[in-house]
């Protein structure tokens, strides 16, 4: 699988233009989605071969929440992207900062046409905040596709985990448990997407 970075992009006019399908990743700060998103990307679960994505083609990994300030567009076989949007809830930043996050990332998602798959990823956890809830219903809303993920599985007791997948489950909807370290998930998320990337 080869793995190509793109761009970061700040405005809509720096989207890539070609017309390849996207799915994209969401969450709230420090979720896990950058390491969700290099669990995937060098998986090589999509097709066979060596995979040649290198460590500086992945989604930066960070203890400070907020990192990803723009929408990274990584190109995947020169077939399809992965668009890692930035976090919403907690960031050391300036409001107004987070103000054009959250629009950059609204038109995106409402307006975007080669958008296949909308992947949120919650925090096994911490629960159903409020901020995810708003984000699945804003999704429903606007009619966009989208899979829940449950991140950080393996740092949850069995009795823990069970619960926190009942309750989103009860708060959302079917919830896939994930994890980076583990592995879990992981082939279960790439059909899920190969599935979006036909549709």
């Amino acid at each position: 699988m080869s793995v190509e970075f793109v761009c970061s992009a700040a405005e809509l006019w720096q989207f890539p233009c070609d017309g390849l399908p996207e799915i994209a990743f969401v969450g709230r700060s420090n979720v896990g989605k950058s390491s969700l998103l290099n669990s995937l990307l060098l998986s090589n679960k999509l097709k066979t071969g060596a995979v040649r994505a290198t460590r500086k083609q992945l989604a930066q990994v960070s203890r400070t929440p907020g990192r990803t300030q723009q929408l990274n567009f990584y190109r995947i076989d020169k077939a399809f992207y992965f668009v890692d949007l930035p976090g919403y809830g907690y960031a050391k930043v300036p409001k107004q900062q987070i103000a054009r996050w959250q629009q950059l990332a609204e038109n995106y998602l409402t307006d975007r046409k080669t958008l296949k798959l909308v992947i949120l990823i919650v925090d096994s956890r911490h629960g159903a905040k409020a901020s995810d809830q708003q984000m699945f219903e804003w999704l429903e809303a606007h009619g966009q596709p989208l899979t829940l993920v449950a991140s950080k599985t393996d740092k949850l007791r069995t009795s823990e985990r069970e619960k926190a997948l009942y309750e989103f489950e009860q708060n959302f909807q079917q919830v896939l448990p994930f994890s980076a370290k583990t592995g879990e998930g992981l082939s279960s998320l790439w059909s899920i997407v190969r599935d979006a990337l036909t549709r």
